[in-house]
């Protein structure tokens, strides 16, 4: 079987062996690899098959990292890809040119395995989010009711969650000036209390000190976790010898992290970086609150519906045939639906609707694409997706909808429902010839109509993919 890739990197590097170095890194963890040696052939190949990350040395022959990378956030195609340039040890101006020059982190030699792939996988994360958000901006423009982007940066919120007062009031002092937004200090032991208040920040600065290390990482997935602060910039500054602490930030969910005692402006930098990515994602699921709301949410389930999921599902088809990568199409349909509105009525028919629509998006994650497709029907897309972890998705699913009583009847009675879950694979996978979007939904309707046909309550993968 053909692996499935993560996603694809451009190593654009002068130095052939550096790049067979890093390519051999990368491609044990799965990321399809591509390599250039000029700044040219960056832009060129940037343009055309649209990498989910870019690293690049410092001196690309004919242009240098900095020239090639503000030649690639000027351009509107590849503004969106995250750039890496890597550095010397020590030398803290390429830093800070790289940042000013709009890199999205900086590397240093020599390359640990732990610390690249950390960063990438951080990279790579960011990069699926905003793919997704461009995504969404792009059929909602198809469909006629995108807003312009916005021309200017808002003022927004800074949170410095410093292991002591002190030390977050130094924060502040040193960002005095440099950052054009509004800082304030919050006391770690509040924090959580802040945030149930809504006293929200867009970014948090948050200590992993050698003192309070598990501290540090907890209140990252604590504000992953939350409702209100799942979609703001955190930054963690951790000790020099706390790698691999700093390495399990950025998994936990962390958008960057710094050493203590760095040069403040670098720390401005990166929080002009991540406010920056902040407010773009916040204003294009503004837009999409708004615009789908009238043109491409079903009113009674607040899913979207088949005329918006259709052009999205074609986008990431698109996408995951370019890069290589497997999505997965599930169809799902309440069992014996019809019989509930016929016995209880459609008022208590609706009322299952809803549930079951709650219940699949709760199971989901926030990338993923779920549609009320027709009726008692939904269509499920997950992108970048294994057939593994396809298959767990669809059981949990099911396994949500069945186990818990769905409405309740005019006369008190609990109602409880089933699901039957047509399933197939699309994208790259295992070099299968790639199937038109109706081909795979007309498997994925056919596998649907067999979990039917032996007793419902199944999820059936279709025969193309088994």
């Amino acid at each position: 079987m053909c692996a499935e890739m993560a996603g694809s990197i451009l190593i654009a590097d002068k130095v052939p062996t550096n790049r067979i170095i890093l390519k051999v890194k990368l491609s044990s963890a799965y990321y399809s690899v591509l390599q250039c040696d000029t700044g040219a052939r960056t832009l060129e190949i940037a343009r055309r098959e649209r990498p989910n990350l870019i690293l690049m040395d410092l001196d690309l022959g004919d242009m240098t990292a900095f020239e090639t990378c503000r030649a690639l956030k000027d351009d509107p195609q590849t503004a969106h890809i995250p750039v890496a340039i890597i550095t010397l040890q020590g030398d803290t101006e390429a830093k800070i040119a790289a940042l000013k020059a709009g890199a999205d982190e900086f590397l240093t030699k020599p390359l640990d395995e732990l610390t690249l792939t950390a960063r990438v996988r951080a990279l790579m994360r960011a990069s699926a989010t905003s793919d997704e958000l461009r995504r969404r901006q792009e059929t909602a423009t198809a469909l006629g009711f995108a807003e312009a982007p916005a021309l200017f940066e808002a003022c927004g919120k800074i949170a410095l969650v410093g292991s002591t007062i002190e030390e977050a009031r130094s924060w502040r002092a040193g960002l005095k000036g440099l950052v054009g937004h509004e800082i304030i200090v919050q006391p770690a032991q509040t924090l959580l209390e802040a945030i149930s208040q809504d006293q929200i920040a867009d970014l948090y600065v948050i200590s992993a000190s050698h003192n309070a290390t598990s501290d540090g990482l907890r209140r990252v997935a604590d504000l992953r976790s939350r409702a209100g602060t799942r979609h703001a910039g955190i930054v963690v500054v951790h000790d020099a010898n706390e790698r691999r602490e700093a390495h399990m930030a950025l998994d936990l969910g962390a958008n960057d992290i710094i050493t203590r005692g760095s040069d403040p402006e670098e720390l401005a930098l990166r929080l002009r970086t991540q406010m920056r990515r902040k407010q773009e994602a916040d204003r294009l699921r503004d837009t999409m609150e708004v615009g789908l709301k009238l043109a491409a949410i079903d009113s009674l389930t607040g899913l979207y519906n088949r005329r918006y999921a259709l052009p999205h599902v074609e986008k990431i088809a698109a996408e995951a045939t370019t890069n290589n990568t497997p999505f997965a199409l599930m169809l799902i349909d309440i069992d014996r639906f019809k019989a509930v509105n016929d016995t209880y009525g459609h008022a208590t028919g609706d009322a299952v609707l809803v549930t079951v629509a709650k219940r699949l998006r709760a199971n989901l994650r926030g990338m993923d694409l779920i549609a009320r497709f027709g009726g008692e029907e939904f269509l499920v897309c997950l992108p970048a997706t294994s057939l593994v972890e396809a298959r767990a998705c669809a059981e949990r699913l099911r396994e949500a909808i069945c186990d818990e009583v769905a409405a309740e009847a005019p006369n008190g009675d609990p109602i409880c429902v089933s699901v039957s879950i047509g399933m197939t694979m699309g994208g790259g996978v295992d070099g299968a010839p790639v199937a038109p979007l109706d081909a795979l939904i007309d498997i994925a309707d056919r596998a649907l109509y067999d979990s039917k046909a032996e007793g419902r309550n199944l999820v059936t993968l279709g025969s193309h993919a088994a």
